[in-house]
């Protein structure tokens, strides 16, 4: 026999949520083979077992809370495709009375057979309605079943309902409110960025920058530079190679404060906010200093891919220096973004805007950008956090130069 148990991922995660069991009691299971999801919060893992057999156990449903060492399921060694039944009475014995038998979780989405695809939160609240989730017809297109589709289902519970005396109650419309817990990862971002603003000076300087020639030199170069390098030639590698160099002129606002030290930090690990469907995750791309456009835009893409697929390690998120978000990808013309966790500093970006801007004492319609920086006023004076700007709107003007010193 060999228990499952949540393993230690990381030192600051103490526990996780039972994301899906892609296993189920009777199943067989091979030695490493992925049989349930946990998610934390930072990152969705998956649990393997450590030997091969059969699952005759599982300890957690979906959606419950476990600590880490916690067992979670057990598998028994045997190529059966269901767990071992009891031993039979003798028909020679005396007749007694039968065991009570041990009621087992409630899983109400197997009746068809095939698994419905499902979240969590839709899982819990099925599971306290008696709703059978292979009866919800789901709003997403690819089948997932969520917390609103099993809300809109109705509440009616298996069982047949029991008669209740007559109370003076006010009806209430369910349908008004949609009650959705949140997720564990969720709860985590709310904490921390409240932790942020409670815990630091954060101040926000805006500026803008005329995209012009970054989007004439892209424009010119984007074939050439897919034919040469394969990668393709976006905005960010401008902006992270922009942001390396300020940050080297502007050595505080790479820096932290550890009690009453600041540690000023001789590396660029970049951080690339991701917006991902249970909230958002800032990977970070190592050494960005080292990097040439091609490599920082590879190095992007697959953050990027692994954020949307759930293939996020801890290793991809921990460390970052300083951190850049694009709020222009959704259609934002400004913002004050708050910062990433221990950092002192964090670049917004914003949607491209055609605006008259005066040039050479002319009036002439520009793409524009207005560009935000929250950083920690403990740390770093306006000079710094203006100038900072400053350098990055001015190397972003002039992207030859950006090319040319990578």
């Amino acid at each position: 026999m060999a228990e499952i148990k949540v393993p230690e991922l990381a030192e600051s995660i103490t526990e996780g949520s039972i994301a899906q069991w892609v296993k189920k009691v009777g199943d067989r299971v091979e030695k490493g083979e992925f049989i349930v999801e946990l998610e934390t919060d930072k990152v969705n893992a998956e649990i393997i077992s450590e030997e091969a057999g059969v699952l005759t156990q599982i300890l957690a449903e979906e959606g419950d809370t476990v600590l880490v060492g916690q067992v979670i399921a057990v598998v028994e060694a045997g190529e059966g495709a269901a767990p071992a039944p009891a031993a039979p009475v003798a028909a020679a014995a005396a007749p007694q009375a039968a065991p009570a038998p041990v009621a087992a979780a409630p899983v109400v989405e197997e009746t068809t057979g095939e698994r419905v695809i499902a979240s969590p939160a839709a899982r819990k609240l099925a599971r306290e309605k008696g709703i059978d989730l292979a009866a919800v017809s789901p709003v997403d297109p690819q089948g997932r079943v969520r917390v609103q589709d099993v809300a809109a289902h109705g509440t009616a519970p298996v069982a047949a309902p029991v008669a209740a005396a007559p109370k003076a109650v006010v009806a209430v419309d369910d349908s008004r409110v949609t009650i959705e817990k949140m997720s564990r990862r969720r709860q985590t971002i709310a904490k921390r960025l409240l932790e942020v603003k409670q815990s630091t000076a954060m101040l926000t300087t805006f500026n803008e920058v005329d995209m012009t020639n970054v989007m004439a030199l892209r424009s010119r170069k984007k074939d050439q530079f897919f034919e040469s390098t394969g990668s393709k030639l976006g905005f960010m590698s401008f902006f992270t190679k922009a942001v390396v160099a300020a940050l080297k002129k502007y050595p505080y606002v790479n820096a932290q404060i550890n009690g009453d030290e600041i540690h000023l930090n001789n590396f660029f690990d970049i951080g690339v906010a991701v917006s991902t469907e249970e909230g958002l995750v800032v990977p970070v791309v190592r050494d960005a200093d080292r990097k040439n456009f091609a490599e920082i835009e590879d190095s992007i893409a697959d953050l990027a891919k692994k954020a949307r697929d759930k293939k996020l390690g801890l290793s991809d998120l921990q460390g970052g220096s300083f951190t850049i978000t694009n709020g222009g990808v959704f259609g934002s013309l400004m913002s004050t973004p708050i910062m990433n966790g221990t950092q002192a500093g964090i670049l917004g970006m914003h949607t491209i805007k055609k605006r008259p801007v005066e040039v050479n004492g002319e009036v002439e319609i520009r793409p524009m950008m207005y560009l935000a920086l929250s950083y920690d006023h403990r740390i770093i004076d306006g000079k710094d956090s203006v100038g900072f700007l400053k350098t990055v709107k001015e190397l972003l003007e002039n992207p030859e130069d950006l090319l040319l010193n990578s």
